[in-house]
């Protein structure tokens, strides 16, 4: 089948995204009531954090000078103890809530992902790595709920403080507090210079991590291969040039947030300083309390605290950013195979089904001129028709490339034509849900893949309501029974990750139980006997004659020996059909199919002649 390159998104904003940050919030509109409580904790602590260096004046100009009362002095103090503790108090409550929301962000953004991807097309998942798709529902969502969690809220903190001790030092003398402001026109250039910059190194970061996510997993799901091949080496070097990558984005974007720190410091001390040289004449003078002096080198410093950190927080939300792009560009996926609005009010979706409106099905189908095509890429069929009655079975051949999975992936609705249609019994099958299709076929792969769990779980998959009884019922007409059972534990035994305790023919025959038990109108094997061995291979046409008996069924086959019996054999080539008919009138014609059947037939003749022929060396060997 023709693979169509993945290719990530590129984002060429180059400040924070203010819409983004929008649509993220409005996506978590259910944690609102939690960020309007952290907002007024918020804003309480700012407002405690204003008022101490004000106290702190009153206590230098007023009681060190001598000119308040015991009773003035003694509330004071209640005060400012008061103050204290309830800024502790409300502290405390912030990282409890601040900790909730986290969590409940997360939750959420995974959800609201694994939901997109449960309605996802076929074709997305057929070019779109895996590691990709783990990098966005992990370490995206991770750092996104944490910058929402915290820093956004840190960040409102800082904006509160600055404008109330903003307001505090211009009421009060509004010199003075001229010289703290003066630095920030010159704070905003800088911090947009790096600002572009860390935005860019950070998104280049998210995006090499995602090929290491991806590397990762290619890596541990290809082990075997690897140790057989000895690739060892390779896929290190690979890797190691990835990490290096990875390495070098990280140590610029650090780079550059280390130096947006250290530039607010130097800009911060010479305020500070600034304020020292002209409030500390003030005072000479006597224009200015000492008190007065004290308040605003604490107000400087309560200035630029929170502008260090916004700085800080700035290069976060960079990085947070880049994740927040691509968890919304997964969020904004949509599926390349959908039903029109109709058919889904009447048929629900395929997370929501209204299972009572599916129609049973008889299994009729046609292909009627259906033609495809993979994007902008040859045409695969061309003008291709096809009529099964229901019951018969139809097995496709051909080399590879030829379009026979093609024709299998069209009729289950993992593609669509791009001129033509196919009915099923007499409707376009556009006319019903996805659902209602899909839930009516019954898809054995040729790698069968496993779900981790008990091989009983696995075998209810294709029916969730199916009783032990129906299970192992399903599972003996299938001739997996035997097997089953002398396993230690039986039906309960765990198949392990992707069904790797288990051998491959094994697995195919539960993968085939589980294609049973849902009672499908229409069976498709997909080579499912190609890479199993002779013996388990006739166990299993043993069972498909038995299960497909009244069954539409289509067999796309690579041994010719499995399909003898089928009702009409179709040779494709280049997306035609070049011959058709039963294995003994294809055989008469002593066309393709005569010549790849021949030609099959005598290297399995010889195969077996020569494992026979080792066989007796071995014995001759022995004695």
């Amino acid at each position: 089948m023709s693979q169509i390159r993945f290719e990530e998104k590129t984002y060429n904003t180059d400040s924070l995204d203010i819409s983004l940050w929008k649509r993220i919030l409005r996506l978590l509109s259910s944690q609102k009531q939690r960020l309007i409580r952290l907002g007024i904790l918020n804003l309480f602590i700012a407002l405690v954090d204003v008022l101490l260096p004000y106290m702190n004046k009153v206590a230098i100009d007023v009681f060190a000078a001598g000119k308040g009362t015991d009773t003035q002095l003694v509330l004071f103090i209640l005060l400012f103890a008061g103050g204290g503790i309830l800024q502790a108090l409300m502290v405390y409550f912030y990282f409890i809530e601040a900790g909730h929301t986290e969590m409940d962000m997360a939750y959420e953004l995974r959800e609201a992902l694994f939901s997109k991807l449960q309605s996802l097309s076929y074709s997305y998942f057929d070019v779109t790595p895996a590691g990709w798709l783990l990098s966005r529902l992990t370490g995206d969502v991770t750092r996104l709920s944490e910058i929402l969690a915290w820093s956004l809220m840190d960040l409102a903190w800082g904006v509160s403080v600055m404008l109330g001790v903003t307001g505090v030092m211009l009421v009060t003398d509004w010199k003075l507090a001229l010289l703290v402001l003066a630095v920030v026109p010159l704070l905003a250039v800088i911090a947009n210079w790096f600002n572009i910059r860390i935005l860019k190194n950070y998104r280049d970061v998210r995006r090499i991590n995602s090929r290491i996510t991806s590397s990762f997993n290619e890596g541990i799901m290809g082990a075997r291969t690897t140790k057989t091949l000895v690739l060892e080496d390779t896929n290190f070097s690979e890797f190691k040039g990835i990490t290096g990558e990875m390495e070098s984005a990280s140590v610029r974007a650090v780079t550059l947030s280390a130096l947006f720190y250290p530039t607010v410091m130097m800009l911060s001390a010479f305020s500070l300083a600034a304020i020292l040289v002209y409030g500390g004449h003030q005072v000479f003078l006597q224009v200015i309390r000492f008190g007065t002096l004290m308040m605003f080198t604490e107000y400087a410093r309560k200035f630029f605290e929170p502008l260090n950190q916004i700085a800080s927080l700035i290069a976060e939300l960079q990085m947070a950013q880049a994740s927040a792009e691509r968890v919304l560009s997964l969020l904004d996926e949509q599926p390349a195979i959908r039903d029109r609005q109709e058919v889904a009010a009447r048929y629900g979706t395929e997370l929501e089904p209204k299972e009572e409106a599916y129609e049973p099905m008889t299994g009729r189908i046609e292909f009627d001129h259906v033609g495809f095509h993979y994007g902008e890429g040859e045409e695969i069929l061309q003008d291709f028709c096809l009529s099964v009655n229901p019951g018969e079975t139809v097995a496709l051949v051909g080399e590879t490339g030829s379009g026979k999975s093609t024709i299998v992936n069209l009729l289950c609705r993992f593609y669509e034509p791009t001129s033509g249609r196919i009915l099923i019994d007499g409707r376009d099958y556009r006319e019903r849900s996805i659902g209602w299709l899909h839930s009516r076929i019954g898809y054995v792969l040729q790698s069968p893949h496993l779900f981790s769990g008990s091989i009983r779980d696995n075998v209810r998959f294709g029916r969730l309501d199916a009783t032990d009884e129906e299970i192992e019922e399903a599972c003996r007409l299938v001739n997996a029974d035997a097997f089953i059972r002398q396993l230690d534990k039986g039906y309960d035994t765990e198949v392990g990750e992707g069904g790797g305790r288990l051998s491959t023919g094994q697995k195919q025959l539960i993968s085939f139980a589980r294609a049973v038990i849902a009672d499908p109108g229409l069976f498709i094997l997909d080579e499912a006997t190609s890479s199993v061995d002779t013996e388990t291979e006739q166990i299993i046409q043993e069972a498909v004659d038995t299960v497909m008996k009244g069954r539409t069924s289509f067999i796309v086959a690579h041994r010719l020996s499995t399909i003898v019996n089928a009702d009409k054999i179709l040779v494709i080539s280049k997306g035609r059909i070049t011959e058709q008919g039963t294995h003994q009138e294809l055989m008469a014609l002593k066309g393709d199919y005569y010549n790849l059947y021949v030609s099959q037939f005598s290297e399995e003749a010889t195969t077996q002649i020569l494992g026979t022929a080792r066989t007796y060396q071995r014995n001759d060997e022995e004695e």
